[in-house]
């Protein structure tokens, strides 16, 4: 597991009730949304995503996790972002967890991200203004 200094920025996601299942730990399934809102937050307040009208748009096509502490309801999540590869049309996101202030992560995920033309579907090269603000976050 990776330590906070080895993201280059924070994201902060609060849990909600919802989130917690019978077992009183947020449910496993919590833990990739929080990875998609963390990396798509990111790129909206970054201005280069546009949800409903950008003509690029990244579909999922892989992801894991690995968890080494539970988290729950009302803790707030600091999701760590890093990138660790940008090719021509994907990118691989890595995303840490980590409850408010603990220096170690409550579980560490990546997802693929391939970019596509919205209409056609058809991989298309990542934009050149994404790919700059990506390149911020390349470890």
């Amino acid at each position: 597991m990776s330590a906070r200094d080895g993201y280059r920025q924070y994201v902060t996601i609060d849990t909600r009730w919802m989130d917690n299942d019978v077992y009183g730990h947020v449910n496993n399934v919590v833990y990739y949304s929080f990875f998609d809102t963390a990396v798509n937050r990111w790129l909206i307040e970054q201005g280069v995503l546009e949800p409903a009208t950008s003509p690029v748009i990244g579909l999922v096509v892989e992801t894991g996790c690995r968890f080494a502490k539970s988290l729950s309801f009302p803790d707030r999540v600091e999701a760590g972002l890093r990138v660790a590869k940008i090719g021509t049309s994907s990118v691989r996101y890595e995303v840490g967890l980590f409850r408010a202030g603990d220096p170690e992560p409550a579980a560490e995920g990546h997802f693929v991200h391939v970019y596509v033309d919205r209409e056609t579907r058809r991989p298309t090269p990542v934009p050149a203004d994404m790919r700059k603000v990506l390149e911020g976050l390349l470890v």
